[in-house]
């Protein structure tokens, strides 16, 4: 810390300043005599200019993060209205039989979500035999019960759910979204994403958007339950 004439301090002189902001209109010579060096070349340039571009870059600042909230906001936005259309498709669909195949379809052209599938259990006695019904569901009940929240990640082969996916192409990266109904205790679904890009579905990833997905479908695919 710099001391100038009887102690002094480069602190003292700024909160002088700052307390006192009258003193450059009483002073208003020193904003052109006083030269500052340039923070973009080597010459000189006096208090107001050093201001000025201060300002200009603070205001490029403020412009570049007012770009990035409306560039987010756009985000938001088209994907409220992508979940806006797969629920709407969900909720057209008659043939209760149909829904999951509908549901999984529906989710890879809306989302761009290059694998999808899904597994039942504990369904109603009329769709015990469908091929999306898990007639043992075993450990992959035992791990969804334990899900409190979709679970994304890479795809390390510990999943048992994530083979669902294989379609030639593998998921490097997963999330696993948990079906539940209030008509029925624990899980009775397991809904699997995955994709071949092993940042799609990262481990921190935000999950609020995944939780409607999955009680949106668990919503619908509830009917396939027992009454």
């Amino acid at each position: 810390m710099s001391r100038g004439i009887d102690g002094i301090t480069e602190d003292d002189i700024a909160q002088y300043l700052s307390l006192n902001p009258a003193f450059f209109e009483r002073h208003a010579e020193l904003l052109a005599e006083v030269r500052l060096a340039s923070p973009h070349g080597t010459r000189a340039i006096s208090l107001q200019e050093r201001q000025a571009l201060l300002l200009r870059e603070r205001i490029k600042g403020l412009e570049g993060r007012l770009m990035e909230m409306i560039r987010h906001g756009q985000e938001n936005s088209a994907i409220a209205d992508r979940l806006h259309r797969w629920t709407r498709a969900v909720m057209l669909a008659r043939e209760p039989r149909a829904l999951p195949a509908l549901l999984v379809d529906e989710i890879k052209s809306r989302f761009l979500v290059p694998q999808a599938a899904l597994r039942l259990w504990g369904v109603d006695a009329a769709f015990a035999h469908e091929p999306f019904v898990l007639a043992e569901p075993g450990a992959v009940r035992e791990f969804t019960d334990g899900l409190t929240l979709p679970l994304c990640g890479l795809n390390t082969g510990e999943v048992e759910a994530a083979q669902w996916l294989h379609d030639g192409t593998p998921a490097l990266s997963i999330a696993c979204i948990p079906l539940r109904s209030e008509h029925a205790p624990g899980s009775f679904g397991l809904l699997m994403l995955g994709s071949p890009d092993a940042t799609r579905f990262e481990s921190d990833m935000g999950v609020d958007f995944l939780v409607r997905i999955g009680d949106i479908a668990a919503a619908a695919l509830s009917q396939l339950l027992p009454r």
